[in-house]
């Protein structure tokens, strides 16, 4: 059963909700897995997901911050949560398809502005997220799972606009990037888009600060799909749609897709 994934860090999904449906209908991914909702879960607008055949949804959410949510064509199954670090925050849903693929939906902290944990909270809190991803990985090896997500880090010098300029900030620093690696290895996952396109700068973000963000393109590549060695060779077609960070009233984050055949 061949699926198609998207994910997207939406900021808002009730703000944003008209662009939600704009990529329901002009791509009409079988799978949106969305992060940054801001909204508690029963005030998820599903009326015109539902309508545009979107009619089924796992979610975790609260008022204001966080919030995760899988939107499917596809019947799915609510496997659960996890709280990492402890923070008490909705970043983490897990849901299974009915051709047994479980897709886990992330969203890393982002860490503050200083990466130090010494003076910024923030900063150990995703550090002690990542630690905790890693070691539920270890004990718990995944198989036949994707996992897809804002993890709020650039790993790679062409996943930024400057390697030299971003060593020293939040998503790009060494230990950052350090903690990704030991995500990605505990659960033998492998970079499904990186895999498809291996080469060239690839972003998924652009600040909200530049004027013109697209003349600017001082991107970050913060919004990953991967997949466990079992099925990674399934995985194709992987792309970002960076239009739609100039659509109206735009996340800051453009979606990511890519197809299994599974």
């Amino acid at each position: 059963m061949p699926f198609t994934l998207a994910t997207w860090n939406i900021n808002s999904v009730r703000l944003r909700e008209p662009i939600v449906v704009k990529l329901l209908e002009e791509e009409g991914p079988d799978v949106l897995c969305l992060q940054e909702c801001k909204s508690p879960v029963d005030k998820i607008p599903m009326e015109q997901f539902a309508a545009l055949g979107y009619r089924h949804m796992i979610a975790r959410g609260q008022k204001g911050y966080n919030g995760v949510a899988i939107l499917s064509r596809l019947p799915i199954e609510d496997v659960g949560d996890k709280d990492f670090a402890g923070l008490g925050h909705a970043r983490h849903v897990a849901g299974r398809l009915e051709n047994g693929v479980t897709i886990h939906n992330f969203y890393v902290p982002a860490g503050g502005d200083v990466p130090d944990r010494e003076v910024n909270e923030k900063f150990g809190q995703k550090l002690d997220y990542l630690t905790d991803m890693r070691d539920w990985f270890h004990a718990d090896r995944p198989e036949k799972s994707v996992l897809v997500g804002d993890l709020n880090i650039a790993p790679r010098e062409d996943d930024v606009w400057d390697h030299k300029k971003l060593l020293k900030v939040v998503s790009h620093t060494p230990v950052e990037v350090e903690h990704f690696a030991d995500v990605m290895e505990a659960g033998g996952w492998s970079d499904v888009t990186r895999n498809d396109i291996p080469d060239g700068r690839l972003y998924s973000w652009w600040s909200y600060r530049a004027k013109d963000w697209d003349a600017a393109d001082k991107g970050r590549r913060l919004d990953h799909v991967w997949a466990t060695s079992d099925i990674k060779s399934s995985a194709h077609s992987s792309r970002v749609l960076r239009d739609a960070r100039g659509w109206e009233k735009p996340s800051d984050h453009a979606p990511v897709f890519a197809t299994f055949d599974l």
